[in-house]
């Protein structure tokens, strides 16, 4: 059985660091360049796979050589890519991340429509999404791509990232999914307005919960906020300041659906996803490097200097 089934976007990362981000009409030198696996299927694939889980990816390439590479990377990754589409005519999704100091960045995506999964390329993989434990469904990929795999996922735990922008799906894929991600700009678009500090951020991610999911994670500034029917916690950003917050989100649900897949309660899953997604944004290219004990230890010991104090 497959573990991990991830419906998203699968293309080229190319991130490039420099100590500030120049303005317009200016050059900066690039200090480090790093040229990996990515688009956020990829990312949250790969932090599953290194996490223990059997995972699969659900996504859309091009027939062109960038795709050859992405795929060889994905199968050396150890990930299953036998429903990765190889879109002819379409040109591999490239993303340029431009990183300054600090964690600063300025992102260039260029994500052709035919690289998007469309209805028939996730009927097509409706047997694998069938047995997997944990879909996740990435919600920058078109409704009507995603929609079939709700009617298909009937065991799985169900797992969607990001916000609609079909006004129309929000209130079904609510009402389906077990848990939720969004940052505070995709909170703004399922509550009408952004939640604006930790408090307003928890009554937020509660409303939530009573429209569906049973585990709601929002972010909140500086901390993430993980709510459930019967209480909530409030995770501070773990770790110093990011090198790059590329992945980071990616690592967080990944983190999130490793634990509870492993029977761990809400609370728990939620400290797993923060250790995770602080262990990614220390690297720079957004590319994981996660290890289930470690991440499991690191969450616990950071879990009790929060609680402890020390």
């Amino acid at each position: 059985m497959v573990d991990v089934v991830v419906l998203g976007q699968v293309g080229r990362d190319l991130v490039v660091r420099v100590d500030a981000v120049p303005a317009a009409g200016e050059a900066a030198p690039v200090r480090e360049r790093v040229e990996v696996l990515g688009g956020k299927g990829a990312n949250q694939g790969v932090a599953c796979a290194q996490l223990g889980l059997a995972t699969a990816l659900v996504g859309v390439v091009g027939d062109d050589r960038a795709a050859d590479a992405v795929l060889e990377r994905a199968v050396a990754d150890g990930m299953d890519v036998g429903h990765v589409v190889r879109r002819a005519g379409a040109t591999t999704a490239l993303l340029l991340d431009v990183v300054a100091d600090g964690g600063e960045r300025r992102l260039l995506e260029h994500v052709p429509d035919d690289v998007l999964l469309r209805p028939d390329d996730v009927r097509a993989a409706a047997g694998l999404v069938g047995r997997a434990r944990a879909v996740l469904l990435q919600l920058q990929q078109p409704a009507d791509a995603l929609a079939p795999a709700l009617g298909t996922a009937r065991d799985a735990l169900l797992v969607a990232d990001g916000a609609p922008q079909d006004e129309g799906f929000r209130d079904t894929l609510l009402d389906r999914v077990h848990v939720l991600r969004a940052d505070e700009d995709e909170a703004a678009l399922l509550l009408g307005d952004a939640p604006d500090g930790v408090d307003a951020t928890v009554a937020a991610a509660h409303e939530l919960v009573g429209r569906g999911p049973r585990v709601v994670a929002l972010e909140a500034g500086d901390a993430n906020v993980v709510a459930w029917a019967e209480g909530h916690v409030v995770v501070p950003l773990l770790g110093g300041p990011p090198v790059d917050p590329t992945g980071g989100g990616d690592s967080f649900v990944a983190g999130l659906v490793a634990a509870l897949l492993a029977g761990h309660d809400a609370a728990t899953a939620a400290w797993w996803a923060s250790t995770a997604a602080a262990a990614t944004a220390s690297r720079l290219g957004g590319r994981p490097d996660l290890d289930v004990a470690r991440v499991a230890a690191d969450a616990a010991r950071h879990r009790r200097e929060h609680e402890t104090g020390h």
